[in-house]
């Protein structure tokens, strides 16, 4: 894999100098861009689209928290990190689904130990490759079309051809199982509405996934999980409690 592409976030100069030195410290990683506060930082990402982003959460204009959301909007994928002094934000971290939370001071071994582990878990994505799509299988019967609204009009999707629903640059994507990709303006949560429950399945607040076309789940840092799909290398993430209800549906 290329270098990660790290941009990091904070108010504090002097601990951008420290997060400087750790990227630069070993190979494997290249620092593309710093902020002062989370307004600047979803600049930064907008222009250079970062691999993961490590934000203070006490900041001017915009904070770490908001920052998140935002940066989560545009691309639930990137690996976001935490650096604060604060521990009493530990909760709203794990809503916006942050890889780790590094607590200041924190010791060199535990940031570089971050940095390694998002490393290895960006890797792995990478490494999968697209196989070839499959014949349509067999799933529970799921009548009627989707209409979806996008800027160039109208699309039509049979839902039983519905293989993941994500957000992807402030819009909806969906993937079928043929391969096609449809953007609409349309909420998550109004396609999620359509949908019949019995077979699509709300796995993060940033994903419906197809349950009959899910292969494998693996642990993606502290509280999440990646969801491998039949004949595709998309993939998408599921939340640790998702992750114990869907158990639960299958037992």
């Amino acid at each position: 894999m290329k270098n990660v592409r790290i941009a990091i976030a904070d108010d504090d100069a002097g601990m951008r100098t420290i997060l400087r030195k750790i990227i630069e410290r070993d190979g494997g990683y290249e620092l593309i861009g710093e902020a002062e506060n989370g307004a600047q930082m979803l600049e930064i990402f907008d222009r250079e689209h970062p691999d993961a982003v490590i934000l203070d959460v006490e900041m001017p204009e915009m904070d770490g928290l908001s920052c998140a959301r935002a940066i989560q909007d545009r691309d639930p994928r990137v690996v976001i990190i935490f650096s604060t002094a604060h521990d009493c934000y530990m909760s709203d971290a794990f809503e916006v689904y942050a890889f780790d939370y590094l607590l200041k001071p924190f010791k060199l071994e535990r940031a570089l130990k971050t940095l390694k582990l998002a490393r290895e878990r960006l890797c792995e994505r990478a490494e999968s490759s697209p196989q070839t799509p499959l014949a349509e299988k067999p799933i529970r019967p799921a009548s009627g079309r989707l209409m979806l609204r996008g800027k160039d009009g109208l699309s039509f999707v049979s839902m039983d051809n519905i293989l993941l629903v994500q957000r992807e640059d402030r819009m909806t994507v969906i993937d079928t199982i043929d391969g096609k990709r449809y953007s609409t303006g349309d909420s998550l949560g109004e396609i999620e509405e359509k949908l019949p429950k019995d077979v699509f399945f709300r796995t993060h607040k940033s994903y419906i996934v197809n349950i009959n076309q899910i292969d494998s789940i693996t642990p993606y840092g502290r509280w999440t999980f990646i969801v491998k799909l039949h004949g595709t290398a998309r993939d998408a993430l599921i939340t640790h409690e998702k992750f114990e209800e869907l158990q639960r549906m299958f037992e």
